[in-house]
């Protein structure tokens, strides 16, 4: 039998919880689009989003160390799967809508730089007097303006419920119905997790690819409590097993700990604060209360956690290095732009009248892959 969305609707009724963005909430389309007849709303999001230019990028785009570097390590793209894979385990978990929670996380970081933060912070201080540059609000810029894939509107044209999640709370986004929306009843549930999510990503497989890149060592980690516990736990349980399957262990068991402290915590907050739907859930982000925590303890570790990598990892002479070849790239990029707007694709130049040449420019280069960027470098 083949199943119908009006199917998939009542199948969708059944198993989320109250609190839960349903498909029918998804709350329309900037371009009013007919409904699939077999697929869910946030179904097409994250099928959107994946066959978007900027989400295959994402395979060639720094997490912290770059491409060159080897095989085995992070980029933006395997981080971006690691989180869509927590995100599912914790919406599934909670009752939450698994296919708003992964089109989130799939999209949270497509507006990201080559040459990871330090490639961000470069555009952003080139950019400082143009409207400045900030990666999340580049991801809202890539679905709803710079891609082109469809005859009947620019963008991806994702569900407004898609996009407000996509939007960090926080962040200063440009006056709209849509952020006007984000800012007054704040949040769903699942764009709250996927966002700790994308924390408990980056925190855990970090530390694997410092140990890998031996930028840290297992006997540093010590100094870290919850590193501490669960490479202890690792060492007692397998006293005659190849040190990298304990490292390898601990690491699962750092992530584990966290997601699942933060389903304990997010679901007693829940029932603390009596959560009983949307209109509820809304209510409480307008008092400052946030939902969607680790626990007191837990936020301690993860805060040591952080800073340990901060001062170890991220600011490693070898790190730096990198960084400061990115960034030099970025700059000497973007100047080169500036005084030869007639050499970018014509895609791209086609909206300077409109939108001005340095934030053409500035899309440009974010779109760019680190290979990309370093090929375009060695030309000029």
């Amino acid at each position: 039998m083949i199943k119908r969305i009006e199917d998939l609707f009542l199948e969708e009724e059944k198993i989320l919880a109250p609190y839960a963005i349903r498909s029918s909430m998804n709350g329309g389309r900037i371009f009013p689009e007919k409904e699939h007849e077999l697929r869910l709303p946030f179904q097409r999001d994250r099928d959107r989003i994946i066959h978007s230019r900027a989400f295959k990028r994402l395979e060639y785009k720094t997490q912290v160390f770059i491409n060159s570097e080897g095989d085995n390590f992070r980029t933006r793209l395997t981080h971006t799967l690691e989180v869509a894979g927590i995100s599912r385990t914790i919406a599934t978990t909670l009752g939450l809508n698994v296919q708003l929670a992964e089109s989130i996380a799939l999209a949270h970081d497509l507006g990201h730089t080559p040459f990871g933060h330090a490639g961000q912070d470069k555009l952003s201080e080139l950019m400082k007097s143009y409207g400045g540059f900030e990666h999340n609000k580049q991801s809202l810029r890539i679905v709803r303006k710079l891609e082109n894939r469809y005859p009947g509107f620019v963008g991806l044209n994702l569900c407004r419920e898609t996009l407000k999640g996509i939007m960090k709370h926080g962040g200063d986004y440009e006056e709209s119905d849509l952020n006007s929306e984000r800012s007054d009843d704040g949040p769903s549930l699942e764009a709250m997790l996927t966002d700790v999510a994308d924390e408990i990503a980056y925190n855990s497989h970090d530390i694997e690819d410092g140990l890998e890149k031996n930028l840290i060592s297992p006997e540093q980690l010590k100094e870290v409590q919850i590193w501490r516990r669960n490479i202890g736990e690792a060492e007692a349980r397998f006293r005659d097993t190849p040190l990298i399957l304990k490292l390898r262990f601990a690491i699962r068991s750092v992530l584990n700990e966290m997601v699942v402290d933060l389903l304990k915590t997010t679901d007693s907050n829940l029932e603390r604060h009596k959560v009983k739907d949307i209109r509820s859930l809304h209510s409480v982000w307008r008092t400052g209360i946030r939902l969607a925590v680790f626990s007191d303890s837990m936020q301690e570790d993860v805060s040591e956690l952080k800073k340990f990598l901060t001062e170890n990892l991220y600011r490693h002479s070898d790190v730096l290095a990198m960084s400061q070849k990115g960034q030099e790239i970025i700059e000497k990029l973007f100047h080169y732009f500036i005084g030869h707007p007639e050499i970018i694709p014509d895609s791209y130049r086609q909206r300077i009248e409109e939108e001005g040449k340095f934030r053409v420019i500035c899309d440009y280069i974010a779109g760019m892959t680190d290979r990309y960027a370093e090929q375009l470098f060695s030309g000029i």
